[in-house]
């Protein structure tokens, strides 16, 4: 039974991958997916004021909320290093005050659970700190649904920016060389 479920699993999953490859219009939404993140990433760098391939994006969730942090790839890149942390303090101001304007630009869309951090900006905090190559914001709330919105706008981010990073909720922060190493080794791996 196992063997013939197995069978049927493996069978559905080669007639997906050959129903994508015939259809008509594959090629077109991969030029259109293609379009859209190099889009993302061009308007990202307009709105940062710093290249997205010298620098490195984690997007975090966790159990009080989330964080969002920026590396430079080169430790010896000072200029963007300056360029991270002004610009992650100026989102800080910005989320704080209920503004979103950035986000929404760089991805030509309202994402995920912005309504929500909008309206409840006064039940969410947000705090920059500076890490040794980049910077952070720290987002924390105790709302359940201000925490909801958060997740969601993270996990957007993450599958915008395909970074890798878990889309799941952590209880704590790893300590932030730890995580550079792991993001690092990811980009290795999916040979970026």
């Amino acid at each position: 039974m196992k063997t013939a479920i197995a069978f049927l699993l493996f069978s559905g999953l080669q007639l997906a991958a050959q129903d994508m490859q015939s259809c008509p219009m594959h090629k077109e939404h991969m030029k259109e997916e293609s379009q859209h993140q190099a889009d993302v990433e061009k308007h990202g760098d307009e709105a940062m004021g710093f290249p997205h391939d010298k620098t490195t994006h984690h997007f975090r969730l966790y159990s009080d909320g989330g964080a969002i942090e920026v590396t430079v790839n080169d430790t010896k890149d000072s200029q963007n290093v300056q360029a991270i942390r002004s610009h992650l303090a100026h989102i800080t101001t910005m989320f704080s005050n209920g503004e979103f304007s950035i986000p929404m630009f760089v991805h030509d869309q309202v994402p995920p659970g912005v309504l929500v951090m909008k309206d409840k900006h006064t039940e969410i905090s947000y705090g920059f700190e500076e890490l040794p190559t980049g910077g952070r914001v720290r987002i924390k709330t105790t709302n359940p649904d201000a925490l909801k919105a958060v997740h969601d706008f993270l996990s957007f981010q993450i599958e915008e920016h395909h970074t890798g990073d878990t889309t799941g909720v952590t209880d704590r922060q790893l300590p932030q060389d730890f995580q550079c190493f792991i993001g690092r080794q990811m980009q290795i791996y999916e040979g970026q």
